[in-house]
């Protein structure tokens, strides 16, 4: 099985205070989600952000076909970062890295994604015909979801990169 780097990053133009509610607030993830992704809260979502918090999703990333997803929160360093892992879902491995990190026009915010995809050598092709792309997109989306609500640091580019690590 081969691991995956999804790496992601952008700068708001807000505090780093109102980065934190935002990005941490496991409900605000369905406002940064594509519709057609189909993104459901099931339970788990309904406190402060806490290391062991178990969250179920129910998404739909292919065709409408529903799965459910689990994961763990199991890091938090409040208003700098947070750590979730799929526990039970599509990936054979999910770790989630956030950061925000303090920058003279507001924050940057990074996201660290490392995973595996199941079934060997079908689940790589597969990954390179259709998973990687759908990834991309999710996070493009959520770029601009983030610019739309925030606005944007001029001058400052994103980053976006997905590679096999």
């Amino acid at each position: 099985m081969r691991l995956y780097r999804l790496h992601s990053k952008q700068i708001l133009p807000i505090s780093k205070e109102k980065a934190w509610h935002f990005l941490s607030d496991p409900a605000n993830l369905k406002v940064i989600t594509p519709d057609a992704m189909g993104f459901e809260i099931l339970s788990g979502a309904d406190k402060e952000m806490f290391a062991g918090q178990i969250i179920q999703y129910n998404v739909s990333p292919i065709a409408g076909i529903k799965t459910r997803w689990v994961t763990e929160i199991t890091h938090v360093d409040q208003g700098r970062y947070f750590v979730d892992e799929q526990r039970f879902g599509p990936y054979a491995l999910w770790h989630h890295k956030h950061f925000i990190n303090p920058t003279e026009n507001g924050v940057e915010m990074e996201d660290i994604i490392d995973y595996k995809i199941p079934f060997g050598l079908l689940g790589q092709l597969v990954h390179r015909l259709f998973i990687k792309n759908q990834l991309t997109k999710i996070f493009k989306y959520r770029e601009d979801k983030l610019i739309e609500l925030f606005g944007k640091v001029d001058g400052k580019p994103s980053l976006l990169e997905l590679k096999k690590i």
